[in-house]
């Protein structure tokens, strides 16, 4: 490893940094955007059993919410349902901008080390080339070892930022569009709940419906 760095010169140790770090969000971010944490099916099927045995009480409101986020956005509109369509919609809307915003966590870092590795690697370029251009001032050509090194360390600190930022990019695409098919989901499940909620539809027409069946 300090092979590798010390020719890049200074310009790795950021690198090295965004490296360990972005690791640290993938893996983070694999581990917590499950469907099985965020929206379990067996959740979605003990809610529309209670709705359709009429068994919803305020300890079963609370095991809902306490479950999994996806719980959390439900009973906050099946605790404001008796204010009418629209207060529940909103209270819905309300606690599910704040599951997203838990979803989305660590993202725009993410984000960021995919933008700022190329360009740090860059720099490294710069720098290296400088090095190089002011050795042939200074000696001419002919001194060989000291121009390999300056290319060497402009050559090592492009490569390690396009690689930490080729994954880096991937990823935060990958789990960008997790989240969104994780909330279309949750927002269909939520408008099932206020239809059946307010007689629009019955519990036993959803029932077998259940979130995450889209999500691998």
């Amino acid at each position: 490893m300090l092979d590798l760095l010390k020719p890049g010169g200074i310009i790795m140790f950021p690198l090295l940094l965004c490296s360990v770090l972005a690791l640290a969000i993938i893996i983070e971010r694999f581990w917590t955007l499950r469907v099985s944490r965020l929206a379990p099916k067996s959740l979605v099927q003990d809610l529309w059993g209670w709705i359709k045995k009429k068994e919803l009480s305020a300890r079963k409101l609370k095991e809902l919410k306490e479950a999994a986020p996806l719980g959390r956005v439900l009973a906050a509109g099946l605790a404001n349902a008796k204010h009418g369509r629209e207060i529940m919609k909103e209270s819905i809307a309300e606690e599910a901008s704040h599951v997203v915003h838990e979803m989305e966590r660590f993202l725009t870092a993410l984000g960021t080390i995919a933008v700022i590795t190329p360009l740090l690697g860059l720099l490294g370029t710069v720098i290296g080339m400088i090095k190089v251009f002011a050795q042939l001032q200074l000696e001419g050509a002919g001194n060989a070892a000291a121009l390999a090194g300056g290319i060497s360390e402009a050559l090592i600190t492009t490569a390690a930022g396009m690689t930490v930022a080729i994954p880096a990019l991937i990823f935060h695409r990958y789990f960008l569009r997790r989240v969104d098919e994780i909330v279309v989901d949750m927002e269909q499940e939520s408008l099932r709940l206020v239809e059946v909620v307010h007689g629009d539809r019955e519990a036993s027409s959803v029932s077998e419906k259940t979130v995450g069946e889209k999500i691998p």
